[in-house]
């Protein structure tokens, strides 16, 4: 009846053909207002002879496989559902790249070791993180949106900041689970956590605050210098 009458049901990607970067990106750009885009991805297996799964993009020596803006542009980042439907549809293997800053979340990125160190040691300080993003090279503590300008202040009232942080800022991007790229599968190492909102007088919750908390740059950058400081032998924890 259903072909008779033209409504034959669509075939439904598999979690493993896309249908999860389509859910992520989804939930990322509509319920918590993170502007997001695809990623450049990867090639198909042995479409590059040797090299095999290599970045899609047209540089065949990329340093960052699959996890960069390509086509298109990082401006185009969007929270538009109908713009987030139409890319993971035509490229349902794209990675989740979020662009940082403006009212979008920033970052903190170490290498992973570094980064698991890092973790460890916070939690042992009793610092109270939001979401971290793993992937298998380097690991990535959300924060707050930040100006560049009050970056560098932190950075200028710092003695010594570690040589392995990277900062995701304005005009930034940082790849998102469940991205696959050129170095393995990304992953939440501390997943996004929402808060309920107080009901009228401070009573019972009401509702659930839609974007995940985040915690401020300032307060991250003080504790993992401290961390980073705090080696028993007076090196670095944090370092490569």
């Amino acid at each position: 009846m259903r072909e008779i009458l033209g409504r034959r049901r669509r075939p439904r990607l598999g979690r493993k053909g896309g249908t999860a970067r389509l859910d992520a990106a989804l939930t990322c750009a509509t319920a918590w207002q993170w502007p997001v885009l695809p990623g450049a991805g990867l090639q198909a297996a042995g479409s590059r002879g040797e090299r095999g799964r290599g970045c899609a993009c047209p540089d065949p020596e990329c340093a960052v496989p699959g996890a960069h803006p390509f086509d298109p542009g990082l401006l185009a980042a969007t929270t538009d559902a109908r713009m987030v439907r139409w890319w993971w549809t035509n490229r349902p293997t794209a990675p989740v790249l979020l662009a940082t800053g403006g009212h979008a979340p920033c970052a903190l990125s170490l290498p992973a070791v570094a980064g698991a160190r890092a973790l460890a040691e916070l939690d042992r300080m009793g610092m109270r993180l939001g979401p971290v993003v793993a992937t298998p090279t380097r690991w990535a503590l959300l924060v707050a949106p930040y100006t560049l300008e009050r970056l560098g202040e932190l950075l200028h009232a710092q003695d010594w900041v570690p040589s392995s942080l990277r900062f995701h800022g304005e005009g930034g991007y940082l790849v998102l689970p469940p991205s696959e790229i050129g170095t393995g599968q990304v992953r939440w190492e501390r997943a996004p956590h929402t808060h309920s909102r107080p009901g009228p007088g401070g009573g019972a919750p009401v509702a659930a605050v839609a974007s995940p908390w985040l915690p401020d740059v300032g307060a991250v950058l003080d504790a993992l210098v401290e961390a980073s400081n705090s080696a028993p032998d007076g090196g670095s924890r944090l370092a490569y």
